[in-house]
């Protein structure tokens, strides 16, 4: 019994492991669409969610904050674009990842772009920011009243 409840818990860490974060999408062309279409900026998390200490410290620090989710909600939409060592993703989700990667030359885990709805980059921030959400609140209603 101890064996099979080792199992089920095994199983369920790792197939919620392989998912993206609770409130985000690891589908970029998706969530841009949406985000043109709810006049929202898209963040993006380039992360290695399994191995890279700055990145877990980043989402309990900041993403996982009700602030950051409250503003997230009304703002944003997230995307999730990770670079795990023990977990694999699927084979779209992996190609798509390292063609955004190359696309927007990351070098570097956490790294956080800030996109308007036309896909245009409007920020970024390498490594942990505990002030990230103050940041993003400011950059957001810069980016709202210049597209007045």
């Amino acid at each position: 019994m101890k064996t099979l409840l080792l199992a089920s818990f095994a199983l369920l860490a790792t197939t919620a492991s392989s998912l993206a974060k609770t409130g985000w999408d690891d589908d970029y062309e998706k969530s841009l669409a949406k985000a043109k279409e709810e006049k929202k900026m898209v963040l993006l998390d380039f992360t290695g969610s399994d191995w890279c200490g700055w990145c877990v410290k980043l989402d309990e620090e900041v993403f996982s904050k009700s602030a950051f989710k409250k503003f997230a909600k009304e703002n944003l939409m997230l995307v999730e674009l990770d670079f795990p060592h023990g977990k694999n993703l699927p084979k779209k989700t992996k190609e798509q990842n390292d063609t955004l990667k190359s696309k927007f030359g990351i070098n570097g885990y956490p790294t956080i772009i800030l996109l308007d709805n036309e896909g245009k980059e409007a920020a970024r921030w390498v490594g942990y920011k505990a002030t990230l959400l103050d940041e993003l609140k400011e950059k957001a209603g810069k980016h709202k009243s210049d597209s007045k």
